[in-house]
């Protein structure tokens, strides 16, 4: 585990034991991600999507509390993918960073809760399994646009988007700061404590 420039977000490298039958590796081990992230990850639900070369999903993010850590993988194909500082009061606000997985990587990244997520599917058929700190709730579920200028996102250029009509009319980073949907850092910190104390 290496924590990326956005504070909450970090990359897992794992170690790939290759065989004659084929590979076996450690997606996540909670004792290894704790000692790491000092933060524990409590898995309420896992999803898994399946695209087309092109699709582009985000940018989500969830209200805190309780917000929604993901911990994210490519299981076949590759992707972009994108974590986005959207905690109003943040020193990185508005950061972005991308990283590569891929089915042959076999890397993971985690985003603490008040992080944007999103991703570009490089492959057809690219299957993405994410675990989810809590689940689904639509109320609570809120996107910023993944083309905002603001953000300048470097998706590659020669790769035609594909974007759901949800996506497509999200708002852009300073409308939702307007409209007060962002999670401010001061709340994902606190949570963030209490959320320690809980599992003290």
């Amino acid at each position: 585990m290496r924590p990326l420039s956005i504070p909450g977000a970090w990359l897992h490298t794992p170690t790939v034991h290759p065989d004659t039958r084929g590979t076996l590796h450690e997606a996540y081990r909670a004792e290894v991600f704790s000692r790491a992230t000092g933060s524990s990850f409590g898995l309420a639900q896992a999803n898994v999507s399946v695209s087309r070369r092109g699709v582009l999903r985000g940018i989500h993010y969830a209200e805190v509390p309780p917000g929604q850590a993901k911990y994210v993988t490519c299981l076949r194909g590759a992707i972009l993918d994108v974590a986005v500082d959207l905690r109003t009061g943040s020193p990185s606000y508005g950061r972005c960073e991308a990283v590569r997985l891929d089915a042959a990587n076999r890397r993971a990244l985690y985003l603490a809760e008040g992080l944007g997520h999103a991703f570009l599917a490089l492959e057809e058929d690219t299957t993405v399994m994410y675990l989810c700190s809590e689940g689904y709730a639509p109320e609570r579920e809120h996107g910023v646009h993944p083309l905002d200028p603001q953000l300048a996102i470097d998706w590659p250029s020669d790769i035609p988007l594909l974007m759901s009509d949800k996506d497509a009319a999200a708002p852009t980073l300073r409308e939702a700061d307007r409209a007060g949907t962002l999670p401010s850092h001061a709340a994902c910190l606190a949570y963030a404590d209490v959320s320690a104390e809980k599992d003290c």
